[in-house]
């Protein structure tokens, strides 16, 4: 493990230092960030009015689901969507092969080689408005609720993570999968309202089949102390499976790649 720490630490000091050489970019990305969370709060606003409410939520409890969504798209936008989306390219360029040669293991290479220091600030705007709405919405966490809460928000990244690993790997028979990619952000992009407010089907494909529903709303209802043991057991059985399936696919697919030598 230690080797892959170390790895680990090169990989993102190259990377944060390669960013670090556009430091105008950093300002971009910072307004870029701001205006974008604007705007969902705006589109978020648009639900509510005197006495509205969205499936049952309040608007301060809203604008939690609403901070979770934006903590896990800075998350997307920090280390999957850099890491992910260049899978096809090795795949399409024959440069998987050198991934392959690699002493380390191909999908740890693969899911963390770089970072985009450009999704950080969208990750602490989320968390502060978690942490706002919360306060605004009358919710006490102890101790072990903001240990619960970390662990739901970290079964979600690794939902979220799995969903979109399994359809990078497509790419071995299917090297076109940007539609595929996009789809799947539609879908997640779901997440940044309650699932309650959604008709029953959707309720249910959001939590079993697609698990938007783990992603934002189960930690808000952690926050507000609503969350029940069952579900989140569900959460992290979900969490484990995906990520178990997108494993097992990666092995599966490898035995079907043919290299670019080859």
């Amino acid at each position: 493990m230690g080797r892959y720490f170390k790895s680990l630490r090169r990989f993102w000091g190259t990377a944060v230092a390669s960013q670090l050489e556009y430091q105008f970019n950093v300002v971009i990305e910072l307004i870029a960030v701001g205006l974008s969370l604007l705007g969902s709060l705006f589109m978020l606003s648009l639900f509510f009015g005197p006495g509205r409410e969205l499936g049952g939520w309040s608007w301060h409890e809203a604008l939690i689901v609403q901070g979770f969504y934006t903590v896990l798209d800075g998350v997307a936008s920090t280390w999957l969507r850099p890491n992910l989306s260049s899978i096809v390219t090795h795949v399409r360029e024959g440069t998987l092969d050198f991934v392959l040669l690699k002493p380390i293991d191909s999908q740890f290479w693969l899911s963390l080689r770089t970072i985009s220091p450009a999704g950080l600030p969208e990750i602490v705007l989320g968390l502060l408005l978690v942490i706002w709405g919360g306060h605004q919405a009358g919710a006490a966490l102890t101790p072990l609720g903001i240990a619960v809460v970390l662990v739901m928000l970290f079964a979600g990244g690794l939902i979220l993570y799995s969903l979109w690993f399994l359809i990078a790997a497509t790419s071995i028979w299917f090297v076109k999968t940007w539609n595929a990619t996009e789809v799947l952000r539609a879908v997640l992009a779901s997440g940044r309202y309650p699932v309650a407010a959604y008709p029953a089907p959707l309720r249910l494909l959001f939590t079993l089949v697609i698990p938007v529903a783990f992603l934002t709303t189960v930690p808000a209802e952690v926050v507000l102390g609503r969350a029940n043991a069952p579900m989140l057991w569900l959460g992290l059985g979900l969490a484990v499976g995906f990520f178990v399936a997108a494993r097992q696919f990666w092995l599966y697919a490898l035995r079907y790649y043919t290299s670019a030598s080859s």
